[in-house]
């Protein structure tokens, strides 16, 4: 029987909180006194961890780490191992090794090899950085460490930015497996994102190779314009289908304004012209209104959680949860869960933690997975109190 470790040992007392939010638009809410519904597990640690992903029909769990290597664990076993051929990386400010992501169609579990996605900060010329997207193959013979074989570079932001923020670069498959959506984050330019000759500040929707799916809004544009999908988005670091197939980005306000978005094609999501939150130096921007002409966001925090990433709970072990947001949050040091119905959010509840928490994912078993942020970042298996 595994040894489990309960949220007493894994967390100070002191952030033993729950809060439970009642509005259907704002984050605002004062933390409550409660239990926590976690006991925890440790499952190793981890060089500045950035983004977690199941390999498909099996319990190997593979991590990307920031500073541009990647792990696996096999948590049948506990066998933790390395990847290697993995692409030069820009590691400076937000850059780095990115997202991971698989096929869920190569589900067979004893495969040795997959394809494999992987996003990253390119250093591109030395003045000027990008994100980029590569495709290879995964090799794991049995027993050993992985290796990717034949990685190519299938997608770029355009332009190169002087700027080590806001590369967002976050994957989701649609649900019938035939394409595949991006992320692809402003920057910490602000106009890009209402551009629409650039795939800045963009969700696009791209084919399994990274080239623009046929009918997207702008395709009669030509150029970038072909890939995207939505715009007027800031920094992008969720982005998901719930369980009944509805696409939903998560995303970094400034200061204030965190929010998730029901993503839908050809919407103008606002940013830089409408955030509910301001600029850093104070100066204000103009909230969403009714008449604005901008898509509004499904809810909204200010103060901010300072998102990580989410999932889309299938209600495995927490039925009560079901397809609810489950969101792990960096700023904020936090579980936030948001019930979405009709377009709107609702924060369910809120758990404290005593680590800024990096990205979330479900096991087959309903068992949820949580990176910490940062130098030995652990990685903590959560399971339903008792």
């Amino acid at each position: 029987m595994r040894k489990v470790k309960q949220l007493l040992a894994a967390l100070s007392p002191a952030t033993l909180l729950i809060a439970s939010c009642s509005s259907a638009q704002s984050g605002d809410s004062p933390a409550q006194a409660g239990s926590s519904p976690f006991a925890i597990a440790e499952k190793g640690s981890f060089d500045s961890p950035w983004a977690l992903a199941f390999a498909p029909g099996t319990q190997t769990l593979f991590i990307t780490e920031k500073p541009g290597t990647m792990k696996f664990v096999d948590l049948a076993t506990g066998r933790l191992g390395s990847v290697t051929g993995l692409p030069k990386v820009l590691v400076q400010g937000q850059g780095g090794l990115g997202d991971v992501a698989f096929l869920a169609s190569e589900s067979a579990p004893t495969v040795s090899r997959r394809t494999i996605y992987l996003t990253w900060a390119d250093p591109g010329d030395g003045t000027a950085s990008f994100a980029a997207m590569g495709r290879g193959t995964l090799v794991c013979d049995p027993g050993a460490d992985c290796r990717i074989e034949g990685l190519t570079q299938i997608w770029r932001q355009q332009p190169a930015i002087k700027s080590a923020g806001h590369y967002s670069h976050k994957i989701a498959f649609s649900p019938d497996g035939k394409y595949l959506f991006l992320s692809s984050g402003e920057r910490m330019q602000g106009d890009p994102a209402q551009d629409l000759g650039t795939n800045l500040g963009k969700i696009l929707r791209l084919n399994l190779d990274g080239t623009p799916a046929d009918g997207n809004p702008f395709a009669d544009r030509g150029g970038v314009s072909r890939e995207i999908w939505s715009y007027g988005h800031r920094n992008l670091l969720g982005l998901h289908f719930d369980l009944d197939g509805q696409l939903w980005d998560l995303e970094h306000g400034p200061r204030g304004g965190d929010e998730i978005n029901k993503v839908e094609p050809g919407n103008n999501y606002g940013w830089p012209v409408r955030s509910n939150g301001d600029n850093y130096d104070g100066s204000p921007i103009p909230d969403h209104s009714a008449n604005d002409g901008f898509t509004k966001p499904a809810i909204s925090w200010n103060p901010v959680i300072a998102p990580g990433d989410f999932v889309f709970y299938s209600g495995k072990l927490w039925p009560q949860w079901r397809n609810q947001a489950v969101i792990a949050n960096l700023g904020s040091m936090s579980i936030v869960r948001v019930k979405l119905a009709d377009g709107k959010g609702t924060e369910e509840a809120r758990i404290k933690f005593d680590k800024r928490l990096r990205d979330i994912v479900e096991a087959a078993d309903g068992s949820l997975y949580v990176i910490e942020d940062g130098a030995n970042g652990r990685l903590l298996q959560l399971t339903p109190a008792r």
